[in-house]
């Protein structure tokens, strides 16, 4: 399945509305494990990203790409900001180097955030959610049930990056907040394809 410019921007103006509808449970979340602002943050970074969509002229995947991962680069504080960047940035330059394969896509965007974030699945972080949905697509096995899966699977680990981890064991028991900010980013993508 391939990646094209218009289902990638009908993907994020989708995932625009979800962070707007969602912001106060990602807060929540963070709230539990974190400073609480996860929401907040990615609300100013979609903000962003609307901005960029409304005036985006671009032709090509990897130049929308790129400018998504600076809106949200500059505007999402946090370590979320850099890593959603990073994770978009990577898909912007495989498509550049390689092809518009999805499931490569979202491969390469859970590489970056690997090597970005030093973190491995089962670290509870949004990489949990990033690495499962790569396979998923790869094994045409993409869909809302296994996503949901993914991002209720992080609620029984241990926070071993970021924030969450100085609460150790504490940090069992609650549902990443990057998590389900990706678990969102990726039901967007889901209603786009599903269309």
């Amino acid at each position: 399945m391939e990646l094209t410019t218009e289902l990638a921007t009908k993907w994020f103006e989708l995932y625009v509305q979800s962070i707007q509808e969602h912001k106060d449970q990602l807060n929540e979340l963070d709230t539990a494990i974190g400073d609480g602002d996860h929401g907040t943050n990615m609300l100013r970074g979609v903000e962003q990203v609307q901005t960029v969509l409304q005036q985006q002229a671009t032709a090509n995947l990897s130049d929308l790409l790129k400018q998504v991962a600076f809106a949200l680069i500059s505007k999402v504080g946090g370590a979320s900001g850099p890593l959603y960047g990073t994770a978009l940035l990577d898909m912007s330059k495989y498509v550049q180097e390689h092809d518009s394969q999805l499931s490569n896509l979202i491969a390469s965007g859970a590489a970056g955030i690997k090597r970005r974030g030093q973190s491995q699945v089962g670290d509870k972080t949004m990489l949990d959610v990033w690495q499962p949905v790569a396979d998923d697509l790869a094994n045409n096995q993409f869909n809302s049930s296994n996503l949901d899966q993914h991002l209720q699977a992080t609620a029984d680990l241990e926070a071993k990056k970021g924030r969450a981890s100085y609460l150790g064991e504490r940090s069992v028991g609650h549902l990443d907040p990057g998590a389900k900010s990706s678990e969102l980013l990726f039901d967007c993508l889901l209603q786009v394809l599903n269309k």
